[in-house]
């Protein structure tokens, strides 16, 4: 298990806003990427490491790319997931990033039986207590941010993870780095 707490030691600037929703990049930006994902999707996981590897090197410091839950019914620990990422940002501001992040790393590795002890020794690791972070799996708090965010994404006709919208311009499941950064260097442009 070492091996995998210790893929989640790295960890991008992150915060959250009011709003509660985690942003890394320039959180001024006029040119805002939301993220919708699902913390156990392949797809999104493939996504994480375009962003983390080439869109946050390149338009780290001129995009904000907001994250939202959109963990799909398919996936048995996804919601669990989203729900203990919250709790992770709240108690330790960077700690619900890294938690995303290894959830995605290690989607071969986390199942539904272990979910909560990888979650516990995830939350020891960063210095939380593993008891409350196993414990907000059920707080009513942290599961209403994480259905809003998905309410909101079935209202803007979300149905895939990841769906990225660059300023409303929506790019969905699979898509090229190529592809993205076009739509990101346009409204860039528009922008100015």
């Amino acid at each position: 298990m070492s091996r995998l707490l210790a893929a989640a030691a790295m960890v991008s600037l992150s915060a959250l806003g009011a709003d509660q929703h985690l942003i890394e990049g320039s959180a001024q930006s006029p040119v805002r990427v939301i993220i919708y994902e699902d913390l156990q999707c392949p797809d999104c996981a493939t996504f994480r490491t375009m962003l983390d590897e080439q869109l946050l090197p390149r338009y780290g410091s001129s995009v904000r790319f907001e994250h939202r839950d959109f963990p799909l019914a398919k996936h048995a620990w996804a919601r669990k997931a989203a729900i203990a990422a919250r709790f992770m940002e709240d108690a330790q501001p960077g700690a619900g990033l890294a938690f995303r992040k290894f959830a995605m790393a290690n989607l071969g590795e986390i199942t539904g039986a272990n979910f909560e002890a990888i979650l516990a020794q995830f939350a020891e690791s960063r210095g939380v207590d593993p008891a409350k972070a196993t414990a907000a799996l059920a707080d009513q708090h942290w599961a209403e941010l994480v259905e809003k965010d998905y309410q909101e994404g079935v209202a803007r006709g979300v149905a895939r993870t990841p769906t990225v919208l660059v300023n409303g311009q929506p790019f969905i499941e699979s898509f090229t780095f190529a592809e993205i950064a076009s739509a990101i260097d346009g409204e860039l442009a528009a922008s100015k």
